[in-house]
């Protein structure tokens, strides 16, 4: 059995250790969380255990989550049971290690980051700032605090589970800021004491309110009604070290910090520009417009490898990293790898499609420009055919079968003989699941990426016309182009063609979007914040 520290919310804040059990585990208790925000970033931690292990919610197992647990252990099952935090502050891992002790159950306690650290680190928030030495944790639900006590000094108090339940019930909540306010000015503490309420600490919900020890509850109600929404589960931390927040506050002000993000393409594609987007703050979902298949016939691209083979190629030129996986997956079917390159000159259109060569252990080269990074441009840089210089005059363009042929018709222009071959077929993805199209349609998402003009046609075809309070953000003049022609008004386009560029700049507008809020005086809202109109339409 093992009592597994599930921290304060990010499924990235999970220890070594504890990855390294769920990986082991044949039966997983998750977080009893208060609410399905929080349950949703918990579900992230999941990834990390094998396929077809049982999944217990112990909200829903209909009795004693614990005694359930010993009851798989008993029967040889490896158990992870977590817990939010840390198992033994503020959570019950206490009493299942005790269970555990009495029924002859070996059990393992793995510490997790408590909230009472993390979220004000999250918030920015230091506990220890120069001048104050004492550090005091309450929690709220604890029927009879002495807050008169608590409030002596000037230590950093951090206080867990401070709302109300929504009913009221102290059982359930804790006394409510109006009261843990007011009672500590009773006790003693000026009521011009610095506070910081920060509710759904270390995800991308999370929301931090400064205020003092008088206007909290005025300040509370003021930032919901500007839809900050400030409510369960919170921190609040009274002292000094509030003070530094504005100017500490580091996860918050990421310039797309809880937007919404779809991406057009599969997982596999969209790996290393999620991880981009998730810098920026971002909640990236990947959303596939367009299913990959292999040709309708072979013959084409047998003969191409066997040319490749055989030296009948001085070039080939790659325009996508599913051309370079096309050719890749052929030659490992005849047993052959990147030496029977050798001879070759290899051109690569896209970072993404020159690190595909470089991971398959060929260096392409040539590229086009970095500000040109298209079949226009590598026209631009490919040299003219020499008939005394050139030993061979064919070029191998493995491509998609929807392609244009603004690269094969210009390398021909050039005076080389191009062998333009269907390497692979792109055909429309299946719609994705209503509530993401219901998101696309209705203003859910933040922004939306297109990375083709393809994946604005596919898109639109699958899911609808993105809403008119959506960001429409492209690679690209051409892409632009067509979403302009499917009614969309494009709000950002990428410098270079190329698909870290496209974050880069939907980051660059967020910035600006959030500094002309700042300016203003007005809160910082993501897009799908705003009070949603019509449909986008050009302008």
């Amino acid at each position: 059995m093992a009592l597994l520290g599930a921290g304060p919310g990010d499924a990235e804040l999970l220890t070594l250790r504890a990855a390294a059990l769920l990986a082991r585990a044949d039966v997983v208790f998750t977080v009893r969380e208060p609410g399905p925000e929080l349950a949703k970033h918990r579900a992230g931690m999941l990834r990390h255990c094998r396929p077809g292990i049982t999944v217990v919610d112990p909200a829903e197992c209909g009795g004693d989550a614990d005694a359930l647990a010993l009851a798989y252990a008993r029967d040889g099952h490896r158990v992870v049971r977590m817990y939010s935090g840390d198992p033994l502050l503020g959570c019950r891992g206490a009493e299942l290690a005790d269970a555990c002790r009495s029924a002859g159950v070996e059990y393992e306690v793995v510490p997790g980051l408590s909230s009472i650290s993390a979220v004000p680190a999250y918030a920015g928030v230091p506990l220890l700032p120069p001048g104050v030495g004492e550090l005091r944790v309450v929690n709220a639900k604890d029927p009879e605090p002495d807050w008169d006590r608590l409030a002596e000094g000037d230590a950093t108090l951090v206080v867990m589970f401070p709302d109300l339940a929504e009913d009221g019930d102290p059982r359930r909540g804790g006394p409510g800021f109006d009261r843990i306010c007011k009672s500590l000015i009773a006790g003693g503490r000026p009521d011009d004491t610095p506070v910081a309420v920060t509710r759904m600490g270390s995800t991308t919900e999370q929301t931090t309110v400064v205020s003092t020890l008088s206007r909290l509850a005025a300040d509370l109600k003021a930032a919901d009604a500007k839809g900050y929404n400030v409510t369960t589960p919170a921190l609040l931390v009274v002292g000094e070290g509030v003070r530094e927040q504005p100017r500490r506050s580091w996860f918050e002000t990421r310039p797309l910090f809880g937007w919404r993000v779809l991406v057009p393409r599969t997982k596999e594609q969209a790996a290393s520009l999620s991880e981009q987007l998730r810098g920026y703050g971002a909640v990236p979902e990947e959303v596939p417009t367009i299913s990959v298949e292999p040709p309708r016939t072979p013959q084409q691209m047998e003969r191409a490898v066997r040319g490749l083979v055989t030296g009948r190629y001085q070039w080939v030129a790659f325009t996508s990293v599913n051309a370079v996986k096309a050719i890749r997956e052929r030659f490992e079917e005849y047993g052959l790898d990147a030496r029977a390159f050798a001879g070759v000159k290899v051109a690569a259109v896209g970072e993404q499609t020159a690190a595909a060569l470089r991971e398959f252990g060929i260096q392409p080269d040539l590229t086009p420009p970095e500000d040109r990074q298209s079949g226009a441009g590598l026209v631009e840089v490919w040299p003219p055919y020499d008939a005394e210089i050139d030993p061979i005059e064919r070029v191998l363009l493995p491509r998609a079968d929807i392609a244009t042929e603004t690269l094969a018709a210009g390398v021909a222009d050039l005076g080389w003989e191009v062998d333009d071959v269907t390497a692979y077929r792109t055909v429309r993805a299946a719609p994705p699941p209503a509530p993401i199209r219901e998101a696309i349609k209705g203003g859910g998402f933040d922004a939306v990426l297109f990375t083709s003009s393809s994946t604005v046609r596919n898109l639109v075809g699958i899911a609808g016309k993105p809403h008119s309070t959506t960001v429409i953000a492209v690679i690209g003049p051409e892409t632009a182009k067509t979403a302009e022609e499917f009614g969309l008004r494009v709000d950002v386009v990428a410098p270079r063609t190329s698909v870290s560029a496209l974050a880069a700049a939907l980051s660059e507008y967020g910035a600006a979007q959030r500094a002309a809020a700042v300016e203003a005086g007005k809160p910082v809202l993501r897009p799908s914040q705003k009070r949603r109109g019509r449909r986008r339409k050009t302008v």
